[in-house]
């Protein structure tokens, strides 16, 4: 499976709210740069593991609609729409924020990200 591949599986499962999923999509010394509208975060693969489990919490459910997905050997950067439904209004969905997003892949897991963020 190539790398656009994997990071496309990865975007399109429901790994952002399933830890169990998350884990295994994730190399085990990966890092994630992300600078967000709210700041700067550096996350490792515990904290990736924490935040899925925060965002099953938070949601009823997610979707992601990638826009743009490009690959240069084991780089890949994806630019996508993260939409949600809350448990407050499940039948309401809503645009929770605008991603772009370089993955580099190493075993064939994401290794190092380096992100970037807007609120909707």
């Amino acid at each position: 499976m190539s790398a656009k591949e994997i990071v496309k599986e990865f975007y399109k499962s429901n790994a952002l709210r399933d830890s169990d999923l998350m884990d295994e999509y994730l190399h085990p010394d990966v890092t994630l740069e992300w600078n967000s509208s709210k700041g700067f975060l550096q996350m490792n693969k515990e904290e990736l593991i924490n935040l899925s489990n925060e965002l099953k919490k938070s949601y009823h459910s997610s979707r992601i609609h990638i826009t743009h997905l490009l690959e240069e050997e084991n780089v890949v950067t994806v630019r996508y729409v993260h939409h949600v439904k809350t448990i407050e209004n499940p039948r309401e969905e809503m645009i929770l924020a605008h991603f772009i997003i370089i993955w580099e892949l190493k075993e064939g897991k994401l290794y190092r990200g380096f992100q970037m963020s807007q609120l909707s």
